[in-house]
């Protein structure tokens, strides 16, 4: 999963250069993209999923993501990367990401009336949270614990899929998305727990 990601990523460095450059010439700079990508995807999710629009809110949703790999690309080419820039995207993430799943706990837990999926889709939320935190907490302390079997992108990507084929109307999908996400999430907490107890613990013995 960590190499897809790691693809992802360089092959988005060069689909958003252009419009990267042309967003910097007219004096737009990468911390409003990243603002006005964050304020989208909470816009798509909780304008669009808590009424059962699973389609239109995944497009709005997905039109809008993609602001965090071209924020990424501006601040490269201007030279504005640094630790501002690194804390306002991570932070506006977090707000990104839990808006979506908000959004499917809202509908399930009101019309969509699913009390399992709407658990499911907390579960998802909560554990992505504690996936960031414990990576942020373990380098705090001088540890490492990034990778894991679902990190933000492909945990953003499989309930994206998911939400927008259930609003076309696919039976099943978003349920077994929600599952994967809640229990990879979680599976992911507990690999990034066990790689700072390790790295601790061969940090003391050397």
């Amino acid at each position: 999963m960590g190499r897809l990601t790691e693809a992802g990523r360089v092959a988005a460095k060069g689909v958003f250069a252009v419009p990267a450059r042309f967003l910097l010439r007219i004096g737009v700079g990468p911390d409003a993209v990243t603002v006005v990508g964050t304020l989208g995807v909470a816009a798509g999710a909780l304008g669009f999923y808590p009424r059962g629009e699973l389609l239109v809110g995944t497009l709005v949703i997905t039109a809008f993501v993609f602001s965090d790999s071209l924020d990424g690309t501006m601040a490269r080419l201007s030279g504005r990367t640094g630790t501002w820039g690194a804390f306002l995207d991570s932070t506006l993430d977090r707000i990104g990401d839990a808006t979506i799943f908000c959004g499917l706990v809202l509908w399930f837990l009101g019309d969509g009336a699913d009390l399992l999926l709407g658990s499911l889709a907390l579960a998802a939320l909560v554990g992505g949270f504690l996936v960031s935190y414990a990576r942020a907490r373990a380098e705090g302390l001088g540890a490492s614990a990034g990778g894991g079997i679902l990190e933000r992108a492909e945990r953003l990507a499989i309930v994206l899929v998911g939400a927008g084929l259930s609003g076309l109307g696919v039976p099943y999908v978003l349920a077994v998305a929600l599952w994967v996400v809640a229990i990879g999430s979680w599976v992911t907490v507990l690999q990034r727990v066990l790689a700072v107890r390790r790295s601790l613990a061969e940090g003391q013995s050397a």
